[in-house]
């Protein structure tokens, strides 16, 4: 990679936003040691097995990803091209949840046109690509009947089912309906259009799996769903769609280099956690990602999860009760200049605010000097490149000045090597954030008290007790 993300955090130190709300050098100073060990231990925890996503963009699980993925993608687009002359995969369904769809949507986001499923086959690399992350009965319904106008007999669609266990009850429940869905269209030959990401070697889904024939890829041990984009759970739909995935890890890496410095300015995901933690116990717990780019938008969704659900934790490591975490929240420049940068600069001063800035734009538009209105005169011979670069400044601007805690990760170009960067960059910060936190941040025990709640009320056996722990609670007067 020629040029690196930079990260820019100038704006975060008293001589720019106050002693009461900025940093101090001799604070920065004092983190040096710290975080020195603190890599030291992430190193450790690597060599042990214990932070294994980190190996994702590493060989020997980068080159087995990769050959895997390429085989699959092969296999896959052969099948429909053999099925009949000048067939082709034309949509790609994911079903998926939570770290299982935000990663696959981030990529497309990030890395295909805007309008990709609005391009015609002719004009497009690769399948539309449709992420179903919900059981809203609107949401997948519109999108079968979509699909069943698009392709009536569903010869050009593929499902890629994505589940570790295959027991997660809203991946469980779209799998059933789209099974069913494909083998009413297309009998037997159903089992040619599913892809399954799974287990290797065991669980419901593998099971299923094994009985039924389908292709499958890894969910590889030891990854938990939000750290595992940069395995087979995100590179497959992201290779179907024409993405890079050979760039995309090998910008992961080169980040990951820069991220194992013992010293603390070389190393970014030690400085983002350090100060992003050193926030949040002064108060400011409330972190926005705000991306001065649409197609960088979905990434910040896919941050929320890894900070949210890696971060907020009731105990420590000790077992004491600390109620760990900070707010991850995502924005959108210029768009919510419009709609919530009011309450940033004039509301409570609780927030650190992250831009995430485009240094090259691929295309630009320029804007026309034929309307002669002198009050939008000053926009002749500009471009929307230059206003949305002038918006981000003003608006870094405006928060100094009201005395608020910004900071900025700009990305030279969108390319898969810097989209690849920019997602180990925060995984490792969130490695760093649990360890100055004292926390795991690689479970999430509050989530399954929703999900065994609802094995219970939708009738599982052996889980009568919780539907009628959930009936006492919510109905009793």
């Amino acid at each position: 990679m020629t040029q690196h993300l930079t990260l820019d955090i100038a704006n975060c130190f008293a001589d720019r936003i106050g002693a009461g709300h900025g940093l101090g050098c001799t604070d920065f100073d004092a983190a040096q040691d710290r975080m020195s060990a603190l890599t030291d231990r992430l190193a450790a925890m690597d060599r042990g097995g214990e932070t294994r996503w980190r190996g994702l963009c590493h060989d020997p699980l980068r080159s087995a990803h990769l050959a895997a993925v390429k085989r699959v993608v092969a296999d896959t687009n052969a099948h429909f091209e053999s099925a009949s002359k000048g067939r082709r995969c034309k949509h790609l369904i994911v079903l998926g949840i939570g770290g299982s769809a935000l990663g696959n949507i981030a990529l497309q986001a990030a890395l295909k046109e805007h309008i990709h499923n609005l391009t015609p086959c002719t004009h497009r690399t690769g399948p539309r690509l449709y992420v179903l992350d919900n059981v809203d009965p609107h949401f997948v319904g519109d999108h079968m009947r979509h699909l069943e106008i698009k392709d009536p007999g569903l010869a050009h669609t593929a499902v890629n089912v994505i589940s570790k266990s295959g027991e997660t009850a809203e991946t469980a429940a779209q799998f059933m309906i789209f099974r069913d869905w494909l083998k009413a269209h297309l009998g037997e030959s159903y089992r040619k259009h599913i892809i399954a990401i799974t287990d290797p070697s065991r669980g419901t889904m593998r099971s299923i799996v094994d009985a039924e024939g389908y292709a499958t890829l890894p969910v590889p041990d030891g990854v938990g769903g939000r750290f595992s984009v940069l395995s087979p759970v995100g590179l497959f739909s992201a290779a179907m769609c024409g993405i890079d995935i050979d760039a995309l890890l090998a910008g992961a890496a080169a980040m990951d280099q820069r991220c194992q410095s013992r010293t603390l300015k070389d190393n970014p995901a030690a400085m983002l956690a350090w100060l992003l933690m050193e926030f949040t116990k002064r108060g400011k717990g409330n972190h926005v990602m705000m991306p001065y780019c649409n197609a960088l938008y979905s990434l910040a969704d896919w941050y929320r999860q890894l900070w949210a659900e890696s971060l907020g934790k009731r105990l420590d490591l000790g077992g004491r009760e600390v109620f760990a975490g900070a707010t991850p929240i995502k924005a959108l420049g210029t768009t919510d200049q419009h709609s919530q940068v009011q309450l940033y600069r004039e509301g409570p001063n609780d927030k650190v605010i992250g831009f995430v800035d485009l240094a090259q734009w691929e295309r630009d538009v320029p804007i026309p000097s034929t309307l002669e209105v002198d009050a939008i005169s000053y926009l002749h011979g500009h471009t929307l490149g230059q206003l949305i670069a002038a918006e981000k400044r003003a608006t870094e601007y405006a928060l100094v000045e009201s005395e608020r805690p910004n900071f900025t990760i700009t990305l030279p170009r969108l390319t898969a090597e810097h989209v690849g960067a920019f997602i180990q960059l925060w995984e490792v910060v969130t490695a760093y954030a649990g360890l100055i936190l004292n926390i795991n941040a690689y479970d999430q025990p509050a989530v399954e008290t929703g999900k065994v709640a609802t094995f219970g009320l939708m009738g599982r056996a052996g889980f009568k007790e919780w539907k009628q722990k959930v009936e006492r609670t919510l109905e009793s007067s």
